[in-house]
């Protein structure tokens, strides 16, 4: 049996006392999730980072600091995902742009009314990355050491 880990990336976004998240249909229901999204062939972290968030919210953001690495095994699907979540400011808004499809809307949320919808997030990880971000988990981006040939 084959096994393969899918890296991804998801990125914390705070805007007061808010925090950006996106509705999205996944395995049949509506959830609530980071902007969040696999690494593509030859892109970095970071660049995966930026990019999956302007595709799920228009936001063009700059990451500051990495909040933890995370990994979680879907019971919906059975796929171990290693997530890299990311702390970014926000830069500018696109609010024209066409939304990743499956994304209903980006939404911005306190941790309170995240709690209150814990039963609606797509995974465990979503609350636990924000409690990170909050907690003052803060790595530094020169952490990420990435090579290619």
């Amino acid at each position: 049996m084959d096994w393969h880990p899918h890296a991804t990336v998801a990125v914390i976004v705070e805007m007061e006392g808010k925090f950006l998240l996106v509705e999205e249909r996944s395995s049949g229901e509506i959830v609530f999730n980071q902007p969040a999204g696999h690494i593509e062939e030859g892109e970095t972290f970071i660049e995966a980072a930026c990019r999956e968030t302007l595709e799920e919210s228009a936001w063009h953001v700059r990451p500051k600091y990495l909040t933890g690495f995370y990994v979680y095994k879907s019971g919906n699907n059975n796929i171990t995902y290693h997530r890299a979540c990311f702390y970014a400011e926000a830069i500018k808004h696109e609010p024209e742009r066409e939304l990743d499809e499956g994304i209903i809307r980006a939404v911005w949320m306190t941790r309170d009314e995240i709690v209150a919808h814990t039963d609606k997030l797509r995974s465990p990880m979503v609350l636990k990355c924000i409690d990170d971000y909050l907690a003052g988990k803060q790595y530094p981006l020169d952490l990420i050491h990435e090579y290619s040939n």
